[in-house]
């Protein structure tokens, strides 16, 4: 079967770290944990939910694959980690997504700008000029091998984030 990427920056974090937390460290702010489950909520609506979460192990980024995975009903335990999506160029997220296990054919990976917005125009020859706090996209490629995907590979599915509102 073909294989499907969810790729999904953080939800909205506070700006300023508190004194000796680090960036690392920032969690989502009010407007970040609202937008998170509202987002999952879209994708389930047009029947596009993951079969297997991988998420940096940044805090903002990691709550909001929890918010995911909380609303897809997937275990929170369940979320692979991945350090090297923190701070991740293509190449970096490139390699990661040819790592990923072929038993799944959707899978979501929580992440991080400018990485996110550089992989998704790469990935999909898309022309994104930014994915906002929250948004996400969905890229098709026409491969059963993760190992398969390199540049404009892919077609972009879907773009959506939090201030596209509801079409429904």
């Amino acid at each position: 079967m073909a294989k499907q990427l969810i790729l999904v920056r953080h939800g909205k974090s506070d700006q300023h770290t508190e004194s000796g937390k680090s960036d690392f460290d920032r969690p989502l702010n009010h407007r970040g944990n609202k937008n998170a489950p509202e987002m999952a909520e879209r994708l389930i609506k047009k029947n596009l939910v993951a079969e297997l979460i991988v998420s940096s192990p940044a805090k903002r980024a990691l709550t909001t694959a929890q918010h995911f995975a909380e609303v897809w009903e997937i275990p929170k335990k369940s979320i692979q980690l991945e350090p090297t999506i923190y701070e991740a160029n293509t190449t970096a997220l490139l390699k990661v997504v040819n790592r990923l296990d072929n038993d799944f054919d959707r899978i979501a990976l929580f992440g991080h700008n400018p990485g996110l917005t550089d992989f998704i125009n790469y990935l999909a020859d898309a022309h994104v000029y930014n994915l906002p706090t929250a948004g996400l996209v969905v890229i098709d490629f026409p491969f059963d091998d993760w190992l398969l995907i390199s540049r404009h590979t892919g077609n972009l599915l879907l773009l959506d984030s939090p201030k596209n509102g509801d079409d429904d």
